[in-house]
């Protein structure tokens, strides 16, 4: 009895004892999650409307260093925390007007997408040269995700959070894909840095060759960005035009803007006459281009007497052509459209909308939507038809690429503007739905991108702001505020040379991805002979 009591009196004495260290153990394993979905927010935080761009860097250091070593299925939890930190507050504006639920869906969705890489990076991270494997997957990645489903959903591209950054001028080599592996590789090649400078000092032991590509994987794309910083130009190679960027602003933010479209389209017109009389009093140069933005007549002018004459109107008094944005019925199908206007000769030309928003703009699986919530059919009564031909104005001289909105997140849609001859590239857009959100900031950033990335100015005309003129080289000369009525003068260049990103298109998005593809395929074949001989 004496021994039996003893032996509780120790056990009682060990269990607090014990008891710490358990949940510290508990925490310990916490660490790498905690880390993954803080990394993710990290990423977020350099993107616009700040100038942190540089964030990016130990956003992938970070994620690289929780990965390394783990199992696939270890990737794939760490990197959907990853994608969640990331996407739910870059992603935030979608549900301002709607509601949490499609915002949480949207992200939910998306990050199985940086799950999948998550666990592709866990596999080529035992293989030498690692980052170079794990950038390529990353980018691998994105090129998936901007295709689908439904179309694709590319907002969150590494790209377009570089817009103030030192790396930006490589999207004149190879478009948003060489920049984002850029990033992602130096991000990378930091972390691998400072684990081998850790692994030296503990083993007293340099690895060279591991050494030599980790720092490489930080000086090429540094220097590379330096040397093509030789690419980016501001000279007019066609002579000039001077552009004129009308921003009527709305009645009321948020999805209700719709509701009053005769006075969305009466506040462009009045702008426009205001800056006509502007003009005529010597006060601004008489613009040779006139650009709406994107819904700023919902009124099909085609079909309302009142609304074609109110455009003719204002083409007249600025005498200048006009690019006005419309919704158009034509032939019981609906277009978001962008209307050529001559002050003399009327509505001449018209491009209509490509790259049309899923849930926005059409609804996917309608009938099954419906089925489980009428409200949600209610929101997109009428689905939007798709164009299929670019849309070049050619107003007063001068070749304007039309990229409406949405479509400026999208590659090939800004590079078919400008192989089919484009000298400026106009992105009427209309961010009314979105009230004071990052969501204007965001696509702003996209657009002095693709500056860079084709060598060509950049109007962004918006509905209620922010209306910005890009120089080719990226930079913001004006811009307006936002909610308010305003308009934008200005002598811009005008160019036709094609960049090397113009020029191989798509060939650098796919060669990282097949370099993506023979790491993975390296990593899954080494995994199976390893596996193979500790069987045998």
């Amino acid at each position: 009895m004496t021994v039996t009591a003893t032996s509780v009196d120790e056990s009682d004495q060990l269990e607090p004892q014990a008891a710490p260290a358990a949940r510290l153990a508990r925490l310990v394993r916490l660490v790498p999650a905690a880390v993954a979905a803080l990394s993710g927010v990290l990423l977020y935080v350099s993107f616009p409307p700040r100038t942190l761009w540089w964030l990016a860097l130990p956003a992938f250091a970070c994620f690289g260093w929780v990965l390394r070593g783990r199992s696939w299925k270890a990737g794939l939890g760490l990197g959907y925390l990853f994608g969640l930190g990331f996407l739910l507050p870059l992603l935030v504006w979608t549900g301002v007007e709607v509601g949490p639920g499609p915002w949480l869906a949207l992200v939910a969705a998306e990050a199985i997408f940086v799950a999948l890489v998550g666990a592709g990076i866990t596999a080529v991270s035992k293989l030498p040269a690692w980052p170079l494997w794990a950038a390529a997957l990353w980018i691998a990645g994105e090129a998936v995700r901007a295709r689908v489903p439904f179309h694709g959903f590319p907002w969150g591209k590494i790209a377009f959070g570089q817009a103030d950054g030192v790396f930006l001028p490589l999207a004149a080599v190879g478009g948003t894909p060489v920049l984002g592996f850029a990033v992602v590789l130096c991000g990378f090649g930091l972390y691998e840095i400072v684990r081998l400078a850790l692994e030296t000092r503990r083993t007293h032991e340099v690895r060279r060759s591991a050494a030599a590509v980790a720092l490489l994987s930080v000086a090429v794309p540094v220097v590379g960005a330096v040397a093509a910083r030789s690419l980016v130009s501001d000279k007019a190679e066609d002579g000039t035009t001077t552009v004129a960027l009308i921003q009527g602003n709305v009645p009321r933010a948020g999805l209700e803007f719709n509701a009053q479209r005769r006075a969305v389209l009466d506040y462009h017109v009045k702008e426009t006459l205001r800056l006509a009389a502007k003009v005529k009093a010597g006060k601004v140069a008489k613009p040779d281009v006139v650009l709406w933005p994107e819904n700023s007549s919902d009124v099909d002018p085609f079909a309302d007497a009142q609304a074609y004459a109110d455009i003719d109107e204002a083409a007249k008094a600025i005498g200048a052509p006009i690019s006005v944005g419309g919704v158009v019925e034509r032939g019981g199908k609906l277009y978001n459209e962008q209307i050529l206007w001559d002050p003399v000769k009327g509505p001449t030309s018209t491009y209509d909308k490509r790259q049309i928003q899923p849930f926005g703009e059409y609804l996917p699986m309608r009938s099954l939507l419906g089925a489980i919530n009428k409200n949600w059919t209610s929101m997109v009564r009428q689905d939007f038809s798709r164009g299929t031909k670019p849309g070049v104005f050619t107003m007063n001289g001068a070749k304007i690429g039309l990229v409406t909105c949405y479509e400026a997140a999208f590659d090939w849609a800004v590079r078919s503007e400008v192989t089919d001859g484009a000298q400026l590239i106009s992105v009427p857009s209309n961010n009314a739905t979105f009230d004071r959100s990052e969501m204007t900031y965001q696509q702003l950033a996209m657009s002095r991108v693709r500056a860079v990335e084709h060598s060509r100015t950049v109007t962004v005309p918006v509905t209620s702001g922010v209306s910005a003129i890009i120089m080719p080289d990226g930079k913001i000369t004006q811009k307006t505020g936002m909610f308010v009525a305003d308009s934008l003068v200005q002598k811009v260049p005008l160019r036709s040379s094609e960049t090397p990103a113009t020029k191989l298109g798509i060939l650098p998005e796919m060669a990282l991805v097949l370099v993506a593809a023979g790491g993975l395929g390296w990593a899954i074949g080494a995994g199976l002979r390893r596996r193979r001989t500790g069987d045998a």
